[in-house]
């Protein structure tokens, strides 16, 4: 797979050359990018697919600080064979709610995934959508969604929260 790890450091801008600085030593780099009236905050990794074969992940309705401390977590449990269960409710990744990963439709990766994009020169890696609840448990699927959690929150998946949405 040939990334941007591969390119010649003198051809990029010194934005560049730090993003893949982070990604040689640490293996990741997180990305967070703030919303605005179109399109809510949301955060997202690079490095993940190219060092463990692991999908990248994207978050929406997480502080940046949060969000990176989830993506820590989950990048230490990958050595030791513990990789994130998509489609299923996952009670380990934040504190007291439970979560769901759901793949993320490549016809999405131009809207969100712009660094990702471009490290991996194109569309091809894989991203799960870390989608979580509202402090009472409420999923955007689930008809209490308000619309301002709604607002907050953005579906990746083909389509219907990856066949969740409650027609």
């Amino acid at each position: 797979m040939f990334t941007a790890l591969d390119l010649d450091p003198a051809e990029l801008d010194q934005h560049d050359r730090n993003f893949v600085t982070q990604v040689r030593q640490f293996g990741w780099f997180g990305t967070h990018v703030f919303g605005d009236e179109d399109v809510p905050a949301f955060s997202y990794t690079t490095g993940f697919w190219v060092n463990h074969g692991h999908p990248e992940l994207i978050v929406f309705g997480l502080k940046r600080e949060l969000a990176h401390d989830v993506f820590w977590h989950t990048w230490n449990d990958l050595p030791k064979g513990r990789p994130v269960s998509i489609g299923v409710a996952v009670a380990d990744v934040l504190e007291s709610v439970s979560v769901y990963f759901l793949p993320v439709d490549r016809a999405k990766y131009a809207d969100y995934l712009g660094w990702s994009r471009w490290f991996y020169r194109g569309d091809d890696f894989e991203c799960l959508q870390l989608v979580i609840p509202t402090t009472s448990g409420v999923f955007p699927w689930h008809p209490d969604a308000s619309k301002g959690f709604l607002a907050a929150q953005r579906d990746l998946t083909a389509g219907n929260w990856a066949g969740r949405q409650l027609q």
